[in-house]
């Protein structure tokens, strides 16, 4: 709960209605990444938010030398089999990336960061809108904006 206090006052009820019209639009708020990666914490599935945003943090890497390092520490984290933090792909791209980060070009986690994007959306995405958190997190902020309302008609 205190998470929710703290977030609460960073947020505003528009945002967080507008992270229940797609799960595009939860990810591109500065705050929607953040509690749903609090929530999937609580699924044991943080991996795949994790993942998604090391991919992105991968796209910016300029130095082939850097990029290739970072390669082999996100296969082995994520991608091989047994991984710490593996996530849930099919063998077929999972050979796929395999392939790919031989030349460790910018893309070569595209196709995995795409399935790992659309296993959240499909999966932890509608619970998580069903969640304790989510449903929180909007009562907290619609008490709050109802009392501002109230406060304001009483000036």
């Amino acid at each position: 709960m205190v998470f929710i206090s703290l977030i609460s006052h960073r947020v505003s009820l528009e945002e967080v209605l507008q992270w229940s019209q797609s799960f595009e639009k939860l990810m591109a708020t500065k705050y929607g990444p953040i509690v749903y990666k609090t929530y999937l914490k609580t699924e044991y599935s943080d991996e795949n938010i994790e993942f998604w945003f090391a991919c992105e943090k991968y796209k910016k890497i300029v130095s082939q030398r850097k990029r290739m390092s970072m390669a082999q520490k996100l296969f082995k984290e994520y991608i091989q089999p047994q991984a710490p933090r593996e996530i849930n792909m099919d063998s077929q791209a999972r050979e796929a990336v395999i392939k790919n980060i031989q030349e460790a070009t910018q893309s070569c986690f595209n196709e995995a960061q795409k399935i790992v994007y659309l296993h959240m959306e499909r999966d932890s995405y509608p619970r998580f809108l069903g969640s304790e958190i989510y449903r929180n997190l909007f009562l907290t902020l619609s008490i709050r904006q109802k009392a501002l309302v109230s406060m304001k008609e009483g000036e």
